[in-house]
């Protein structure tokens, strides 16, 4: 589909609420807006919109092509929308594409403009007989661009319509209102970062991943990444930019600690090179318990999980030097508090397990996937950390989500707690066991990241590959007592 009426007036407006001395010169695109006719379609008259790619080098010279079309006239790359054409500024790309073979990955925004038009140029255009065209006008959006790199690109003309290139300085352009913007705009050629993302982490090795919702018009549709987005008009800079992005993707979700980390680069939908301004934050909070306007959810990740997701470029390595750089066992300032053997207060973590038996007394046990980040490859009950909720209602949720049973809370009781710590230092657990007395279902794979095989096992011949806490759990159980210590100095 090409680009709809409501684009092309939100275009528009965009640019005259920078520019609102020539409302009167757009006058007759807007009117043509209103009509039922595609103003973007080469067969509507008295005038269509036509868009133009204005590219800037670091000399600030801007590129100009031949048109045998024209009379032979030096311009700037441009013509007609195509029905293919997603939006203006696609079409700007595509014809720049085609006329001097500059490809979309060689180009970058340019920091003034941020993606919308530097021009609206109505001029006329004489009758074509042989084409069987009268004398209508061109509503002309232009584009500009600064080039990726340092050199410039091989210029690669469509001869069919283009007889020569120049690149000229901003006071030779051609058009004299596309002339006035770059000499007033500033355009100076050397391009900056204009996105903004954030590595937030919990300062203990977890790291906060945004999945992305899965349409065409998202940047890197479905795929976990950063929260962050786009510079607009009135950001005073890029922190207040990754801010407002915040404040618009996760209301309630505050940083500590803000800095810049890096410099990386991405593609845009376009297909533009993205220059992006990368912070580090610290959060450690629930992220269920936030309100999620964009995207599709968010949650925590360590870098040994990964592997296992789909990233967007370069997240993966970006995380990995980060948690290099900053080892969990190293406490940044003002990270949260941890026991270090009873000198203050501080809150358990809480886990729910659940203790199944069989008609003939075996135990259900799971084996967790050798890549899981707690206790691969090794033997251990259906478990889950309790989110905001009760802990019976952890249960019956992780039983149904990760072996597909179905457990009435009335039929579970609590049999043992076992009160961990795992390491000097560590965050304290308290592990509850619960027993369900029934249930519906046989024990399936619903989670194969995290499980590979549900086993039925003799209480007294248990696997030696067996989380230590749930070995002491199910032998307390089978001994009548309710609870356990481990790890706890004396």
């Amino acid at each position: 589909m090409p680009p709809s009426h409501s684009h092309i007036r939100k275009t528009v407006e965009a640019y005259l609420a920078c520019h609102p001395g020539e409302r009167d010169a757009v006058a007759g695109l807007l009117a043509a807006l209103d009509r039922p006719e595609d103003a973007a379609s080469r067969m509507t008259l008295p005038g269509h919109v036509t868009c133009s790619a204005v590219v800037i080098d670091r000399d600030r010279r801007v590129l100009h092509i031949r048109h045998r079309a024209a009379d032979g006239l030096m311009l700037v790359p441009g013509g007609h929308v195509e029905p293919g054409d997603r939006t203006l500024l696609a079409a700007a790309l595509r014809e720049l594409s085609e006329e001097a073979g500059i490809s979309p990955g060689a180009l970058c925004l340019t920091p003034q403009t941020l993606g919308a038009p530097i021009d609206i140029d109505v001029h006329d255009i004489g009758a074509a007989p042989a084409k069987g065209e009268p004398a209508h006008q061109h509503y002309d959006f232009r584009y500009a661009f600064y080039l990726a790199d340092d050199q410039r690109p091989e210029i690669t003309l469509q001869e069919r319509e283009v007889t020569g290139v120049q690149w000229l300085a901003c006071t030779d352009v051609t058009s004299p209102t596309l002339r006035a913007k770059l000499l007033d705009t500033g355009l100076d050629g050397l391009p900056e970062p204009v996105n903004a993302s954030a590595v937030i982490h919990d300062g203990a090795g977890s790291y906060l991943l945004h999945l992305r919702d899965d349409r065409p018009e998202i940047w890197q549709p479905w795929t976990f990444a950063l929260v962050g987005g786009g510079r607009k008009r009135g950001d005073r800079n890029l922190e207040a930019t990754l801010r407002r992005e915040l404040s618009e993707e996760v209301p309630g979700l505050h940083l500590e600690d803000l800095k810049p980390y890096a410099v990386e680069e991405a593609t845009s939908v376009d297909g533009l090179r993205v220059p992006i301004r990368v912070f580090t934050g610290r959060w450690s909070g629930n992220p269920d318990r936030l309100r999620l306007q964009e995207g599709v959810l968010l949650r925590w990740f360590t870098p040994d999980q990964l592997d296992r997701l789909r990233l967007s470029p370069g997240l993966a390595e970006l995380i990995y030097r980060h948690a290099a750089e900053h080892p969990p066992g190293r406490q940044p300032e003002g990270a949260r508090p941890v026991w270090d053997g009873g000198s203050r207060t501080v809150l358990r973590g809480i886990g729910v397990h659940l203790h199944l038996e069989d008609d003939d007394g075996r135990v259900l046990l799971g084996l967790r996937h050798p890549h899981s980040t707690y206790a691969g490859n090794t033997w251990h009950y259906l478990a889950g950390r309790c989110e905001q909720e009760s802990a019976v209602t952890c249960l019956v949720r992780e039983a149904q989500e990760e072996a597909g049973l179905v457990i009435d809370p009335a039929d579970v009781e609590l049999v043992h707690v076992v009160d961990v710590v795992d390491t000097s230092g560590g965050q304290p657990l308290m592990q509850l066991v619960f027993q369900a007395r029934r249930w519906k279902g046989v024990p399936e794979i619903r989670e194969p990241d995290k499980c590979l095989a549900w086993q039925w096992w003799e209480a007294t011949d248990l696997p030696g590959h067996l989380v230590p806490y749930t070995r002491a759990a199910i032998e307390g159980i089978a001994a009548g007592r309710t609870y356990s210590e481990m790890g706890w100095r004396r």
